[in-house]
């Protein structure tokens, strides 16, 4: 995020942590699980940080909410 917010493309990182803390909303934490899982990921997409938020989708079973049509590339569920 805050590589992000630094090229301008997502808000400051202390705003967007406010915002999601006061939703109670939690970031998962990347585990070694997740790091081995974005070898197995197709070359659908090559942004790291998205290949990265996948592999925990899939790990995990979440759910990734995007515009991005890139995501739906793979065996993920997407809003």
């Amino acid at each position: 995020m805050a590589i992000k917010a630094s090229l301008g493309k997502l808000e400051t990182v202390d705003d967007v942590a406010a915002r999601l803390a006061e939703t109670g909303f939690e970031t998962p934490p990347i585990l070694v699980p997740h790091i081995a899982a974005v070898r197995h990921l197709p070359l659908h997409h090559r942004d790291p940080f998205d290949r990265m938020l996948i592999a925990q989708a899939r790990v995990e079973g979440l759910t990734i909410l995007t515009v991005d049509p890139a995501f739906r590339a793979y065996d993920v569920d997407v809003i």
